[in-house]
């Protein structure tokens, strides 16, 4: 195979140690190589940086590792062309492995341009999305300390979460502080109802008597003071993330016009995609990229499998919400489109196949910079009108009707219907 590049470098990446191999000489000829391990403190990789520089490698290649190629990116990237590989795709042949091995290998296949680069944001992107992932890190933590408490009231014998919509409510966090603070009356506590839940004050005397022990009051005490501390850095994330989503402003809220997408799925979409779809050819490689496209696996001329390949996971969890949510939303066109595919392939594809479309509604939307036009609920009846007729009429026949179907002119007015 013909190399394309004459001096390039692949690097084996660890969190204590870097290998790095060179490789250089013409594409017609046996490169020379030359293989030095380095530290991975900064003062080491700016020695590596020299040493790379000193060579004049102008391609250098590496395993997207966890987090221990961030800081190597970050002292090479304008000193050369990066290319962060898949680890899965430039696995080395089973055999003898070593660290210089592998370091040899990476950089054979840059010569030789064979490793896909994985896609690197800017650094705005960068930092706005290390902002929202550590929110959405905040968010789980909090529902899995609110189930922790509402176990605790279970085992207590309190079953407010059976009345009270929303236990962590106004109402229902001042109830909890002063079940914390002694208060053994359940009417005194059930007094504490704000709004419509004045209505189920009874139910809630009910509910509130139970068997309060010291140790309960103890856990229930440290895990509000948890869910507070939990909620006031959730505050702060999101007021640091309006800040960074500035830049952006415009981008942000023309994709919250798109149905079932919030303020923070807006953002997420931004964060981990950016706002310059050229490094996406096309929407399928998109689509391909975040993992909500079908998968391909064809051997001897049969499809085995069409499950949805991995892909974007952070991405791909914010398309479902948002599909999830657009499915409830009266009169546009994803909510027809979900309850269709449900009725034929359950509602697992459908919500795939309404977060593909939101995806790709995403990309034309920033690539372009158009604004999201909604193609209404009935807009599928229209693109196969004679088809939905033919089938509405089958249905009326199966229940004993007898039909005829009449043409009404265009523009005519609807006829009255009489009351039953």
């Amino acid at each position: 195979m013909e190399a394309i590049i004459e001096r390039c470098a692949g690097l084996d990446v660890h969190q204590a140690s870097v290998v790095a191999c060179v490789l250089c000489g013409p594409a017609n000829q046996r490169p020379r190589k030359e293989v030095r391990t380095f530290g991975t403190m900064t003062c080491d990789l700016l020695e590596l940086r020299d040493w790379l520089l000193s060579h004049g490698v102008t391609a250098v290649g590496m395993e997207s590792t966890g987090v221990y190629w961030k800081p190597i990116y970050a002292v090479l990237e304008d000193h050369a062309q990066l290319i962060v590989g898949n680890a899965h795709h430039i696995k080395n042949v089973p055999g003898r492995k070593t660290d210089v091995k592998d370091s040899e290998w990476i950089a054979d296949l840059i010569r030789h341009g064979l490793i896909s680069a994985s896609f690197v944001p800017p650094k705005p992107i960068q930092e706005l999305r290390d902002l929202l992932r550590y929110r959405d890190k905040l968010t789980k933590m909090r529902t899995q300390q609110r189930n922790g408490l509402l176990k605790i009231l279970e085992t207590a014998g309190i079953k407010l979460s059976s009345v009270a919509t929303d236990v962590f409510g106004v109402s229902g966090m001042a109830m909890l502080k002063a079940l914390v603070a002694g208060e053994r009356s359940p009417a005194k506590m059930a007094e504490m109802a704000k709004g419509r839940l004045r209505k189920k004050i009874p139910e809630l005397e009910q509910a509130l008597e139970g068997r309060i022990e010291p140790h309960h009051c103890f856990l229930l005490d440290m895990q509000i003071q948890l869910l507070e501390q939990i909620g006031a850095n959730v505050a702060r994330l999101e007021t640091e993330i309006e800040l960074k989503l500035e830049p952006f402003r415009e981008q942000h809220k023309r994709l919250t016009t798109i149905p079932g997408v919030d303020f923070v799925v807006a953002a997420i979409i931004i964060a981990e995609l950016g706002v310059q779809m050229s490094v996406f050819p096309t929407e399928q490689d998109l689509a391909a990229w975040v993992g909500v496209c079908p998968g391909s696996y064809e051997s001897a001329g049969r499809r085995k499998s069409v499950r949805i390949r991995k892909g974007n996971v952070h991405l791909k969890t914010a398309l479902v919400q948002a599909a999830k949510a657009a499915a409830k939303q009266k009169g546009s066109y994803l909510k027809d489109k979900y309850w269709r595919l449900k009725a034929r392939r359950g509602a697992g594809r459908a919500t795939i196949a309404v977060a593909h479309k939101i995806l790709v509604s995403a990309y034309h939307m920033l690539s372009k910079g158009t604004d999201y036009h909604d193609l209404g609920e009935s807009f599928l009846d229209q693109l196969d009108r004679t088809r939905t007729v033919n089938n509405l009429v089958k249905r009326l026949k199966t229940l004993g009707c007898e039909v005829h179907v009449t043409e009404r002119p265009p523009n005519s007015p609807e006829p009255e219907r009489k009351a039953a």
